[in-house]
Order: structure tokens, then sequence, then C-alpha cells
């Protein structure tokens, strides 16, 4: 059966010393300090250590062989956004970033399909790059679930949406620089409870900022299963009838009415949380996501769905034809 992971992150092997050619700025480097690995780095302090199938196209095609995935989704990886550079450097980092993926998918056609990145802090600019994208093959995006602390529903960011549109590119929402962050390091909680917030707060945003009701023809889907939106969305409906006042106050439409305007990967790590988010957002708006290649992610890509559905028309909609439809392709090979 065709299997579709939306969810992949991929970095250049090498890149930039950015922070020392801009001259300021925690911009991530690596150290390749041992075969097959490497530090990333932001500035001098430690971030993450990562593998070979971070970078190399020939890696993660085997191991996608090994794990019965067909086709990656590439995006970078979220702390390359850098919205808070200087926008000329953001577009210059964009760039390297998305001309790099654009090479991957070229010299593997039937095996990745690109996402690229923008420099949100400044629309103008990433409309323009958005367009490059477009030019080089790329089929959407990947943007932060906010913009330097600013809510996605923020009115500067409606053209980029227009455009997204106009230019039939999706758009993958992933959390990155958490609220709350500095407040919970202890035990990894901005990775298992900031992210899950955060990403409710970015689905929150557009869905009560009317951003879906404006832009009906986006096609946008959020990372991590739509992080706690799913099962909080009880509080958020209840919370819209009990102080419209506070939260009904830009788009007029219930948020009960958010099935079928945007779409989730499928990264619960549960078979009852699979379930149900099968359940609230309906069957043909979740689609296979595992965080490949990291350890929060899932170590086998569309293992819970092969495992877990039995039914083999819905698993077949997780596994690739939700992803088709989100990904607008005319063709799978």
């Amino acid at each position: 059966m065709l299997t579709i992971d939306i969810h992949t992150h991929i970095l250049p092997e090498n890149l930039p010393d950015w922070g020392k050619k801009f001259g300021y700025g925690e911009f991530t480097r690596l150290e390749h300090h041992k075969p097959c690995c490497a530090r990333m780095m932001k500035g001098t302090k430690f971030f993450r250590e990562i593998e070979s199938n971070c970078w190399s196209a020939e890696k993660r095609i085997e191991e996608c062989n090994a794990h019965g995935v067909s086709i990656q989704v590439l995006s970078t990886i979220p702390v390359l956004f850098n919205y808070w550079a200087k926008p000329q450097d953001g577009l210059e980092i964009a760039k390297y970033l998305n001309n790099h993926i654009a090479e991957v998918v070229s010299l593997h056609p039937t095996k990745f399909i690109g996402l690229g990145t923008v420099p949100l802090q400044d629309v103008d600019l990433a409309i323009k790059e958005l367009e490059y994208c477009k030019s080089i093959g790329l089929v959407g995006v990947q943007i932060g679930s906010n913009i330097n602390q600013q809510n996605l529903n923020e009115e500067v960011y409606h053209p980029f949406y227009q455009a997204c549109e106009a230019l039939d590119m999706c758009i993958f929402v992933h959390p990155w620089e958490m609220m709350g962050e500095q407040n919970m390091q202890k035990y990894w909680l901005p990775w298992l409870v900031g992210m899950p917030a955060e990403t409710s707060r970015a689905i929150c945003s557009m869905l009560l900022g009317g951003v879906f009701e404006k832009y009906k023809k986006l096609r946008v889907a959020f990372a991590h299963g739509g992080g706690s939106f799913p099962f909080t969305q009880g509080r958020i409906a209840h919370g819209y009838d009990c102080r419209p006042d506070l939260v009904a106050i830009d788009n007029p439409v219930h948020p009960n009415n958010f099935k079928g305007k945007f779409y989730v990967d499928s990264l619960v790590h549960s078979p009852k949380a699979l379930d149900y988010l099968t359940d609230i957002m309906g069957e043909d708006f979740v689609a296979l996501g595992s965080d490949y290649p990291f350890p929060l992610g899932e170590n086998i890509p569309g293992n819970l769905i092969k495992k877990h559905i039995t039914d083999k028309h819905l698993q077949e909609k997780l596994l690739s034809l939700n992803a088709i439809k989100w990904l607008n392709l005319k063709t799978t090979a």
C-alpha cells in the first residue's frame, strides 16, 4: 500500500556559519565530530545530536525502504526558521535551505516531495520566496506556530495566505518557540507539554481569527496530531458559547464547525488517541506524519496505523490518500 509521510525533517550536511557572516545571533551550525554524526549548535550552545539520516538522502531511502514508506515530504528543522533574524538574512538562509530540498527532490523525484521555508518576519519577502519555492518544484511551505510570538491570524500574514491560495501551495504548521519554554526546562517539558499547547495555539488563532473562512481554498496541516486542540475542542467551543465577548470577536462561525477546514498528522503515539483523532477530525483529514528522524517521532513511520487500523480503506486514507489531497498531487510518481 502506498505510504506518504507528510512530517519529516531534513537539513544540508554542511551549514554556513551564519553567525560569523552576519555578526550577530545564535544561528544554528553543525559540528561534525565523528562519522555519520553531528552536533547542532545554536551559537556556542549545544542543541541536539543528529545522525546522517538527517542529511543523507541515501540513508533516508534505505530506512524508508526498511520501514515501508513510499514517499517522504521533506521540510526543514524548525530551529532553522530564524524568524528573529534580520529579514534579508532570513531570506538568504531560507533560499539556501530551499535550494537544498529542491535538489534532493530533483535527484530522487519518486521518493521525496519538498516543502520550503520563508522569512515570515517580512511578509513581502516571504511571498517572493514562496514564488521562488514554486518555481523550483516545491509544493508548499512549512511555517512556525507563531512568528516572533505573533499569532498566525494577524492581519499582516493574510497576504501570505492569499498568495498560498493563488499559487496552490499547501502549508504545514509546526510548533516552535514554545510559550512558557523558559519556565519549564526540566523533564523535557517544552517538547512534551509546550509543543501540543503551541500547536493548539496556532489552530485556535487561525480558526477563531477567521482565516479558514476568508481563505477557503487554503490547504493547511498541523503537526503532532493537532497538539492539544482535538482533546480540548469541547472546552474551546464552550468558551465560545459562554464568553462570546472574548472568544467570538473576529469570527461568527462557531468553532464546532472546524471539521474539513484543515488537516492534522497522525503523530499521537496511542491507539485510543488515533481512534479519537480520526473520529473528531474526520477520517479524510488525518495523514501519516512521523517526525522522522527524531526520537520523539514514530520509530517506524506508519506502524500505528498499519497495526491498529483494520479497515483497509481507512488505512489507505491515513497512509496516503489524505496526504495526496492536502498536497494536491496530480500523480504520486
